[in-house]
């Protein structure tokens, strides 16, 4: 019997001793210190297992910046937090700002008297203002901060939220460059990209979300589960810098008016990818259609965030489009290989030699299996890598190759979206955008 898949009895988390314990196994221990061992592994897992998880409030609101919420609440899962998306209007659906609907947990009202380990606060203008006008929201961060718990907030909600809240008297805080000005009036500024001073943790924008988030979980869990975190993310090391992509085979990507960008989604879809690639293709002003590929709008993402599509890929398919693009997660990307519809859009895509992409477990998963990536060098997952038959250019962060562009992972959705963005618009307007969001030093 191996010691490792023993469950320690109810009577022993409560106070048997070890050789009770094993007695009762009828275990005959004939190393020494197989007691003490055991006592201390059976410990270990008790403290492990009854430890509840970190329990996270992010609220959100009609115009609220989706990659801030989505990216927070996706990494803080990724870490074991419980966390509650609440909404602050009267519904739980969300209209963030892009277009981007997301259906949240609860209402805010429902976490009134809850006590949570940390609660966050995505920005955008609109939604930062929104945030700021719920009472029970102020009152919960008011007392957060009392207590001496955890709080945070992105973008413009440190100056619009809690400076009105006074929550950040006599600390350091960053936000939304636009935004400093009203901050000074109730806190010490910096230009950091995230600040953590006591139990406040800001940070300045979309583009700086991810590093904000990991900084979260350090705060909640401690340095190891933060690394252990960030690891699968792929994140890059030089945040700030211009991004880089590898082009092959270059060809020019160019539509007859605003490209029409079609983004399917499913059920197991990667939030993080799905939110930035339209999130920052809109900000570009392209026509950006999202079709699930369900049987309704409503889909489950891969770390529980609840998204809404604009319309069925049923509905979708009787479109053309300049570019068809695929978010990962293993889930979604399983759900992508298996829609004849989708695969058939993307067949006659590259055909009619029309653009096409996809990032994380989808070039593996969809394009290679279905013949979409021959003759073609294509990244992945590093995990999914091994499914590509021309591995020559898997190391690259973003890779096009003729009309067809890959990516790694949530951690280069970013670069991947900006990549696009520079395929149709040109390298000026993505670095432009890139310094909006303040993905790239402004």
């Amino acid at each position: 019997m191996a010691l490792c898949h023993l469950t320690p009895p109810r009577s022993f988390l409560l106070g048997s001793s070890p050789s009770y314990y094993i007695s009762k196994l009828k275990l005959k221990p004939t190393i020494p210190s197989l007691k003490k061992r055991f006592f201390s592994f059976s410990i270990s897992a008790a403290m492990a297992s009854a430890s509840p998880a970190k329990k996270v409030l992010v609220p959100i609101a009609n115009g609220t910046e989706p990659m801030e919420a989505v990216i927070t609440i996706d990494v803080l899962r990724r870490a074991g937090a419980d966390v509650t998306v609440a909404s602050v209007e009267k519904q739980l659906r969300v209209e963030a700002c892009h277009g981007v609907k997301i259906i949240a947990d609860v209402l805010i009202s429902n976490c009134s008297k809850s006590v949570f380990d940390l609660i966050t606060l995505p920005g955008g203008m609109l939604g930062a203002a929104n945030l700021k006008n719920s009472e029970v929201l102020e009152s919960l961060v008011k007392k957060q901060a009392a207590d001496g718990k955890l709080y945070a907030a992105i973008c413009a909600s440190p100056a619009v939220a809690f400076g009105s809240w006074g929550v950040l008297k006599g600390l350091k805080a960053t936000c939304y460059p636009s935004f400093m000005d009203q901050l000074a009036s109730s806190a010490t500024t910096v230009e950091s990209r995230v600040q953590v001073d006591g139990k406040a943790v800001t940070s300045r924008g979309p583009g700086t979300t991810m590093e904000f988030a990991v900084v979260l979980v350090e705060q909640l869990y401690g340095k190891e589960k933060a690394d252990e975190v960030s690891g699968p993310l792929v994140m890059r090391s030089n945040h700030g810098d211009e991004y880089i992509i590898t082009e092959l085979n270059p060809v020019g990507w160019t539509p007859n008016d605003s490209p029409k960008i079609l983004v399917p989604i499913a059920n197991g879809t990667e939030e993080m990818e799905a939110t930035m690639i339209i999130d920052v293709l809109r900000r570009a002003k392209a026509n950006v259609v999202v079709a699930s590929v369900e049987d309704q709008l409503e889909i489950v993402a891969s770390r529980k965030v609840k998204l809404e599509a604009d319309v069925l890929l049923d509905e979708a398919a009787k479109l053309s489009y300049d570019l068809i693009v695929l978010p990962g997660g293993l889930g979604g990307a399983q759900a992508f290989a298996k829609s004849e519809k989708l695969v058939n859009l993307l067949k006659k895509q590259r055909e009619s030699q029309r653009p096409y992409g996809a990032i994380c477990a989808s070039p593996a998963l969809v394009l290679e299996p279905h013949g979409l990536l021959k003759g073609k060098k294509a990244t992945a997952f590093p995990a999914m890598c091994d499914k590509l038959s021309d591995k020559s250019e898997i190391e690259n962060r973003v890779v096009v190759d003729g009309n067809l562009i890959t990516s790694r992972g949530p951690g280069t959705s970013m670069e991947f979206a900006l990549g696009i963005v520079e395929k149709f618009f040109g390298r000026k307007k993505a670095i432009e955008l890139a310094k909006v969001m303040l993905f790239v030093h402004p």
